[in-house]
């Protein structure tokens, strides 16, 4: 009685002599094309959504500093993961109050331009209050 007799498919085949189908640097070279690949795929999207984000903070920092310490010289979007207002884009007005470079607005995660009901003035509890 043939052992593969349940599986007609397999009739016929004889298993390799304990060799691998690929040699170890053929893997390697498979393993690194494939991560380059990925690589390849994501980072222009990741360089894109950075780029993307940081003009729209440029302009919604201006546009925040031009209205609420309209004294600056100019402003400064950065990201920052330990900002005042935690993880995200934080603006800042440039020159005003002697030079400083002085918290004027949280952007957030995600930056927007601000709308005009956004665009206050900062009460003096605020703790982003330059």
């Amino acid at each position: 009685m043939n052992e593969y007799d349940d599986e007609p498919e397999l009739a016929g085949y004889e298993p390799l002599s304990g060799r691998p189908l690929r040699s170890a640097r053929k893997v390697r070279m498979m393993r690194a094309v494939v991560i380059l690949g990925i690589v390849a795929l994501v980072l222009p999207g990741i360089l894109t959504t950075y780029s993307l984000a940081k003009s729209t903070a440029g302009a919604a920092c201006a546009a925040n500093v031009a209205y609420r310490v309209p004294s600056a010289k100019s402003s400064s979007a950065r990201f920052e993961l330990f900002g005042p207002s935690g993880v995200g884009w934080v603006c800042y007005s440039v020159g005003a109050y002697g030079g400083d470079r002085r918290p004027v607005a949280p952007l957030g995660l995600i930056p927007t331009y601000p709308t005009p009901a956004e665009l206050q003035q900062l009460t003096p509890g605020d703790p982003l209050n330059p």
